[in-house]
């Protein structure tokens, strides 16, 4: 009796240890292997990407780093490499590193290549999909998030980073 009393209050912790969940709890691994705590970018606008080097949406790097560029002091762009649809993305992070800076001067902070969805999806898109209802569908799906760590909304890979519907929100 004591052991499942122990597990139903283990699971109870775990349970509302997840609801209690926010992004400024996820630490990441950079592009470089550095880990970063989200809670770096308390205070500002986030916009969550996930990215592919072998995509039709590949071009809207640029794109992202124009938004990077114009509006760096309201919103953080975090790239996320994911090689979850159609194998667009099947270069290490060495590889993707080097094409980013390459083909378009990215310089907006990118993370270790992750798993978006899927069995193996990682816990920081399993805590955004909750937080939506809606999981990425492709490369480039956007999710923006406020100053306090809410989510804003979600954008398809067919809204570009510069759009006014992303823009106005900023």
């Amino acid at each position: 009796m004591k052991i499942i009393t122990l597990a139903i209050l283990s699971l109870s912790f775990i349970l509302s240890d997840m609801t209690d969940m926010n992004i400024y709890n996820f630490d990441m691994k950079t592009i470089d292997g550095e880990d970063i705590s989200l809670s770096k970018y308390q205070g500002k606008k986030i916009l969550i990407v996930n990215v592919a080097s072998k995509c039709g949406y590949t071009p809207q790097y640029e794109d992202l780093q124009a938004l990077h560029e114009q509006y760096g002091n309201k919103v953080e762009i975090l790239g996320f490499p994911a090689n979850n649809f159609g194998g667009q993305e099947p270069g290490s992070n060495l590889e993707i590193a080097a094409f980013c800076e390459k083909n378009y001067g990215v310089t907006f902070q990118m993370f270790e290549k992750i798993s978006v969805k899927g069995s193996d999806q990682h816990p920081l898109y399993a805590w955004l999909a909750e937080q939506t209802g809606k999981e990425p569908t492709w490369n480039f799906c956007k999710y923006l998030i406020d100053e306090n760590g809410n989510v804003l909304g979600f954008f398809p890979s067919g809204v570009n980073p510069m759009d006014e519907k992303i823009i106005d929100l900023l």
